[in-house]
C-alpha cells in the first residue's frame, strides 16, 4: 500500500524542522485494527501495543482525552497525529497546521469527524475504505464524548 499518511515533500515545513516527525505508513489491516481499538475493543488495543504500534495506542488514548497520551505523541515524533486529534475536536489552528504541512489525509479525517461532509466525500474519493472506516470510528467516539459532556446526568464524564 502506498504511504497514505506521508506528507508531500517541501522544504518549507516551518515548525516541523524542530521535531523529528515520524512517518505513518500502515497496511489496511493495521488501520482496521486501530479503528476497532478506538471503538473500544481491548483485544485489538492490546494487539497493537504488543506488536509495535505504541503511537496508535497512545493516539487511541488521546482520542479519549488522556493528556499523558497527548504529551507522549508530541514528545515521540507524532505531532501530526496529535494535530489530527485536536483538529477533530474543533481546534482550528491544529486543522490549519495539518493543511499548511500537507497532511491532507489527517486534515480531512479531522474535518470529517467535525461533520464536514466535503471531507467525508474527499476521503471516500481519495483514500482506501480503511481510512474512511477510521474517520467514522473516531467520529463515533468523539460524538459520544460530546454527548456525555452535554448530558446533565453524565456531565463531564468521558466514555
Amino acid at each position: 500500500m502506498a504511504s497514505w499518511f506521508k506528507k508531500k515533500r517541501k522544504h518549507e515545513v516551518g515548525k516541523l524542522e524542530n521535531h523529528a516527525v515520524k512517518q505513518l505508513n500502515y497496511p489496511a489491516k493495521i488501520i482496521i485494527a486501530w479503528s476497532k481499538a478506538i471503538e473500544g475493543n481491548d483485544t485489538f488495543l492490546l494487539w497493537l501495543k504488543d506488536n509495535g504500534y505504541p503511537e496508535l495506542v497512545m493516539a487511541t488514548y488521546a482520542i479519549y482525552l488522556k493528556d499523558d497520551a497527548r504529551t507522549w505523541l508530541q514528545k515521540n515524533g507524532y505531532p501530526h497525529l496529535l494535530a489530527m486529534i485536536n483538529g477533530a475536536e474543533g481546534n482550528k489552528s491544529a486543522q490549519q497546521w495539518l493543511k499548511v504541512h500537507n497532511f491532507d489525509i489527517l486534515y480531512h479525517i479531522a474535518l470529517a469527524v467535525e461533520d464536514e461532509q466535503e471531507s467525508f466525500f474527499w476521503l471516500g474519493k481519495n483514500t482506501p475504505i480503511d481510512i474512511f472506516m477510521l474517520a467514522k470510528a473516531i467520529k463515533k467516539i468523539k460524538d459520544k464524548i460530546e454527548e456525555n459532556h452535554n448530558d446533565i446526568h453524565s456531565f463531564r464524564q468521558d466514555i
